[in-house]
């Protein structure tokens, strides 16, 4: 998917670029190329295969579960590495305010400098593990949406993410092909953090074989406050 291939999915889902937007992607993928020969951020590194695999994937949720991204809404990226799908997203929807976590300070550094150069105001790095920053009063059950993106299976990304989301508010995973065992494993750790499954979509990437599940919970209930546990626990011994 080229520029401009990537320029036409996006209009079939009503969203057209401005001149800057478009700047905006193109600076990202220089720059995330660039940083790449240093700091290992991706192993994608051709510009068609950015322009899908990274920039297109990370705008999936938005035209799947539109509803729920609105304007204005605070946003945390659970494990961002170079920044998927939280920095897609802002760009695409300005208003959103956004917050990054990481636990690996190189990442943080290749992001402090891309949201300078992309000229992106609202947007919060934090360094940190998301079992600590889950704790953490400051980001507890603080925003509308939580995003993560190829950090954890579905059971471990719960008690990473649902305790950041507030009541009410939305987790969003997204996931890769068939994600229906994860999905019934993590109905335990839903339940106990306080996430009720509201849907799981299956999609194709445009003109590709390659299969993505995008599954969104809502927090219906606060987390009991022992969630999450001690960083490594959820790894190690996850909710059965």
């Amino acid at each position: 998917m080229n520029p401009e291939q990537f320029d036409q999915e996006l209009k079939k889902h009503n969203f057209e670029l401005t001149q800057e937007q478009k700047e905006q992607f193109k600076i990202y993928f220089t720059k995330l190329v660039t940083a790449n020969e240093h700091v290992n951020l991706t192993r994608i590194t051709e510009e068609e295969d950015v322009y899908l695999k990274h920039f297109f994937d990370s705008l999936t949720p938005l035209f799947t579960f539109k509803k729920v991204f609105v304007e204005g809404a605070t946003l945390c990226d659970v494990g961002a590495g170079a920044g998927f799908p939280s920095i897609p997203l802002k760009i695409l929807m300005p208003g959103l305010k956004v917050t990054i976590v990481d636990s690996l300070a190189k990442r943080l550094t290749f992001l402090k400098d891309l949201i300078a150069k992309l000229n992106l105001s609202d947007v919060n790095l934090v360094h940190g593990r998301a079992e600590d920053v889950g704790q953490n009063k400051l980001y507890r059950e603080k925003f509308d949406l939580v995003t993560a993106r190829a950090v954890a299976n579905m059971t471990v990304l719960s008690e990473y993410c649902l305790p950041l989301v507030k009541k009410d508010g939305y987790f969003v995973a997204l996931k890769g092909p068939k994600a229906e065992d994860e999905l019934e494993n993590s109905k335990k750790a839903l339940q106990v953090l306080g996430g009720k499954l509201i849907d799981e979509e299956e999609l194709t990437l445009p003109d590709t074989n390659e299969e993505r599940t995008l599954v969104l919970v809502k927090k219906v209930k606060l987390t009991p406050k022992k969630y999450p546990r001690q960083a490594g626990t959820p790894r190690r011994k996850p909710i059965k």
